[in-house]
């Protein structure tokens, strides 16, 4: 096994993390690029698709349109946006943008259906209980499609992180930066150095967000919350004859 004795003295060397091409700047520049395109991403589209999922109209053509930007190659949307003027162009923005909008396909499709997967007698109750459409969405329906939505984040972080190594291929910042140069001078402890911190670096996202979903899934909380209440038939009897202890009952 070659390849690990030269993926571990590589990772091992401290120089390796050092400088303005060492993998502690290029790990900064990965999680930077990813978190920024995640985070933009999430902000413009998992509010759209909660209002398409409450109205209940235009979700055929949201999930056309997300099933339609998985076919779309990121590669393809950043030579795209190379092109264009400013503020695109061959900077880090057009990288940006082009992982954002490949983000949101899982992140569309998945709180829509979410919201649209809220029970119609829960929402007719909260309903009649008075609440605003307001209230309804913050309150009722956001809370019961949390897991979905959830699910869609962490697709989107996942595909993310490990698609912004493309970014690499055309000089881009980020881990594929060291990937690329890796292939490019037929440095195998560079590019395996590389790929492996870009699949560890996608997994701790993936139990993060794992994680913060369970937290957050209402459902488990109130589970958790019935688990800690005592049932009633199991207290013991006020008036058994318990005897002090250390004694022997007679």
């Amino acid at each position: 096994m070659e390849w690990i004795t030269l993926v571990t003295s590589y990772l091992g060397d401290p120089a390796s993390w050092r400088g303005p091409n060492g993998l502690g700047l290029r790990l900064g520049e990965h999680v930077g690029l990813s978190l920024l395109a995640i985070v933009l991403a999430v902000v413009v589209t998992v509010p759209v698709a909660i209002l398409l999922g409450h109205v209940g109209k235009g979700g055929g053509l949201a999930i056309a349109l997300g099933n339609i930007g998985r076919a779309v190659p990121v590669l393809a949307l950043i030579a795209l946006f190379f092109l264009l003027p400013a503020p695109l162009g061959a900077n880090d923005v057009s990288v940006v943008l082009a992982l954002a909008l490949f983000s949101v396909p899982p992140l569309l499709i998945n709180t829509y259906v979410g919201m649209r997967g809220v029970d119609a007698a829960t929402v007719d109750a909260a309903r009649g209980m008075g609440m605003s459409a307001r209230q309804l969405v913050t309150r009722v329906e956001v809370p019961l499609a949390a897991p979905l939505i959830f699910t869609g984040i962490r697709l989107a972080a996942l595909q993310t992180i490990a698609t912004a190594s493309v970014a690499g291929i055309v000089g881009g910042p980020g881990l594929g930066r060291i990937v690329s140069e890796g292939f490019t001078v037929q440095d195998p402890s560079r590019y395996l150095s590389g790929a492996l911190l870009i699949a560890v670096l996608a997994l701790a996202a993936e139990a993060l967000l794992a994680l913060l979903q369970r937290r957050a899934d209402p459902a488990r909380r109130s589970r958790g919350r019935r688990d800690r209440t005592p049932d009633p038939d199991t207290r013991p009897d006020a008036d058994a004859d318990v005897g002090p202890v250390g004694s022997t009952a007679i």
